[in-house]
């Protein structure tokens, strides 16, 4: 089939494009590479450099009349959000109605769109959380994801189109950006490399679950299944502490530098951990293996 991938030069995106691929779809991307890179975008996907507010998105949509919309471009930053929450919902609401008025008019029949389990849970009342938790998000960035799911109800409701919600637990791997709040791994691990000291903000007992963006992309692809529709969370139900975190990369890296702390920013979670859902079809990759090939990928995009 065709799927549209919105966000498919990013980094989770990218493994996502490559996977479909793989399994033999026709991918169109299209990105305005102002966090992705064109590098990512993997061989046989074609490529549009557009962003998800411009009129030309109506335009592309019209041309390649994808059957389904995999929808994962978005402001991923939690602090950003809370700094301006304008800008959060300029992009993850309004970029995001603009894509999906462009598949409504050109008959998408499906749309898998990348939403946040810890963000739009808020703090938990039981943990791991699984789908039926309350949502009650505390950042601009968890509104703005829990809206899109709104809209996306109201799509499924009025126009009969199949919606797949995938609520993210903290995706890590190879080609994570090493700056932004998102990805505290990378963050570190690029540190560690450069012989610097990592700062947690706050005391480093907040928790959070850390799920492998491979197994993200493996997700994407049995959410294209026809009888799959409704909420999903992926993740690992395992919670790691960010001083768990920064001891284990610590070892991995064989470093001898000690992590810094610094006050903790408005607007973040103290614990957060989600119940994998029934679209992980096999055992979450664990994180020491999953960190470890981050950090070879990290060590060899240097040399």
């Amino acid at each position: 089939m065709k799927i549209l991938l919105t966000g498919g030069a990013g980094f989770i995106g990218s493994h996502i494009a490559a996977l479909y691929l793989q399994a033999g779809h026709q991918v169109v991307i299209i990105d305005d590479l102002s966090t992705g890179m064109q590098e990512n975008i993997p061989s046989g996907a074609k490529f549009y450099q557009c962003s998800i507010h411009s009129p030309e998105v109506f335009d592309i949509f019209n041309e390649e009349q994808a059957e389904v919309l995999n929808h994962h471009a978005a402001q991923v930053n939690v602090r950003l959000s809370v700094e301006s929450p304008t800008d959060d919902a300029n992009t993850n609401i309004i970029g995001s109605l603009n894509v999906l008025e462009a598949a409504r008019k050109t008959g998408v029949k499906k749309v898998i769109f990348a939403s946040s389990g810890g963000a739009i849970y808020g703090e938990q009342n039981s943990y791991p959380a699984d789908e039926s938790h309350p949502t009650d998000p505390i950042s601009p960035y968890g509104i703005s994801k829990l809206a899109i799911e709104k809209y996306l109800n109201f799509y499924r409701l009025t126009y009969g189109m199949k919606t797949v919600v995938l609520r993210y637990a903290n995706v890590y791997g190879p080609r994570q950006a090493n700056h932004g709040e998102a990805g505290v791994i990378s963050i570190f691990v690029n540190k560690l490399l450069n012989k610097e000291s990592p700062t947690i903000f706050g005391d480093g007992t907040q928790t959070r679950d850390f799920v492998f963006v491979k197994d993200v992309a493996q997700a994407n692809l049995a959410a294209l299944d026809e009888s799959q529709s409704g909420f999903f969370n992926i993740g690992t139900g395992i919670e790691t502490s960010l001083n768990q975190l920064t001891e284990q990369l610590i070892s991995l890296c064989h470093s001898n530098v000690h992590a810094q702390y610094s006050e903790a920013k408005p607007g973040e979670l103290q614990r957060s951990c989600l119940q994998p859902s029934q679209l992980q079809e096999t055992p979450p990759t664990p994180i020491a293996m999953g960190l470890d090939q981050t950090i070879t990928w990290f060590q060899e995009k240097r040399t």
